[in-house]
């Protein structure tokens, strides 16, 4: 045991002297546009808060109200001591937002991601899979037993040439997945030449569309609907833990013959605890919103804008998109993680990222719009990042 620990300890001395090692900021209060860090307030510049929902008087109410009827958990898994009235609804109304046949809801979208490629795919299969896709794809594609093939990010012939392969190798199925939108770069997928390619080769295609949902298009439906292809993806997962509602939890939405092997089949649905009615509630208000009144998903996309235009006219790289993630990049980790330090005592935080989240030489801080900004708050945080950029002659 002494050995194993001081072998850990070691790796933790390195990441400190490497100046990557990683620091939670205590927040002492809510999420929100604006929090309290060491009794001042921040403009919080790092959370996927994007409808600024988290703190909504009518999301929390939602989860009091959830709580009052429902309790605070089921204490088991909806299979064994039933399923509450509350999950079915959040579940229609998810199939209703999507116009599709059916929802299932997990635990995160990560479970969801695990439990689609294990569930739905066997040794005769093919996955393929863009190189960038989020960590999650990447884990639920190594639980399958299906064969894997990556394509490059973004590139449609790299992806026919992918789909080509798998037909020779003598694939039965063919599952194709990426993101919507890419965490990293706040960049969309082609979803119009994938779709295409997708067809050509009778290949199902899937998107994770946790970073899209409430966000873009002009109704809040996400990626495929911002490009123009909205019903032409048949499967999409998500989150609940981002714009919508901002607590946790995730989900599958399709075709009724999938969601229903899913219910009967996917592990991560079979054993683990249903998600709590605080969380449940909150969600299912968070839809409501969203489908009532899309002004929400309109003023995100003005802030985007506007942050961005801010931005690169300061002189900073950022690199071309619509989405409220902003990436600015700096090239060096220690000096984005720095930069993150000298930004938070400026009264913004924002978060620093670099390899191997992020290819070497490309590290950057990682800005994040919500609706709930104001103005003035993003003029303080470009403000902000133009004097700490200048300490560095990185302007």
């Amino acid at each position: 045991m002494h050995e194993f620990l001081h072998h850990l300890q070691n790796e933790i001395d390195k990441l400190q002297a490497a100046r990557t090692f990683k620091v939670e900021v205590p927040l002492q209060g809510p999420q929100d546009h604006e929090v309290t860090v060491d009794g001042r307030p921040v403009v919080m510049l790092t959370s996927n808060n994007y409808l600024g929902l988290a703190n909504h008087p009518r999301v929390r109410a939602a989860a009091a109200a959830a709580i009052e009827q429902w309790g605070v958990g089921m204490g088991s898994v909806r299979f064994i001591c039933g399923t509450q009235l509350l999950h079915q609804e959040l579940e229609k109304t998810i199939s209703e937002f999507y116009e599709a046949d059916d929802t299932i809801l997990y635990s995160s979208c990560w479970n969801a991601n695990e439990a689609v490629f294990s569930t739905l795919t066997g040794g005769y299969d093919a996955i393929v899979s863009d190189e960038l896709n989020h960590a999650s794809i990447i884990d639920g594609i190594r639980l399958s037993k299906a064969e894997r093939y990556i394509f490059r990010h973004a590139d449609v012939a790299d992806l026919e040439s992918k789909l080509a392969q798998a037909r020779q190798d003598g694939a039965r199925f063919i599952l194709v997945i990426t993101d919507g939108v890419f965490s990293m770069e706040g960049e969309l997928a082609p979803l119009p030449s994938i779709i295409d390619t997708c067809d050509r080769y009778e290949a199902v295609l899937i998107v994770d569309d946790s970073h899209a949902t409430g966000i873009l298009g002009a109704r809040g439906r996400g990626t495929a609907e911002e490009l123009g292809v909205w019903g032409k993806v048949p499967i999409h997962t998500g989150t609940l833990g981002k714009a919508m509602g901002s607590a946790m939890g995730g989900y599958v939405t399709g075709p009724k013959p999938v969601i229903e092997i899913l219910r009967q089949r996917s592990r991560p649905y079979l054993f683990s605890n249903s998600l709590p009615p605080a969380v449940v509630g909150a969600a299912l208000e968070a839809f409501r919103m969203v489908i009532e009144d899309p002004s929400r998903t309109r003023q995100v996309q003005e802030h985007a804008h506007y942050f961005r235009q801010r931005m690169t006219r300061s002189g900073f790289r950022i690199p071309h998109g619509i989405h409220p993630i902003v990436p600015v990049i700096v090239g060096d980790t220690a000096l984005a993680l720095a930069m993150g330090k000298q930004l938070l005592a400026r009264g913004v935080y924002v978060s620093g990222f670099g390899y191997p989240v992020v290819p070497q030489g490309h590290a950057r801080l990682r800005a994040q719009i919500s609706a709930a900004h104001t103005q003035e708050e993003l003029d303080h945080a470009v403000e902000a990042f133009v004097e700490v950029a200048q300490e560095h002659r990185l302007l």
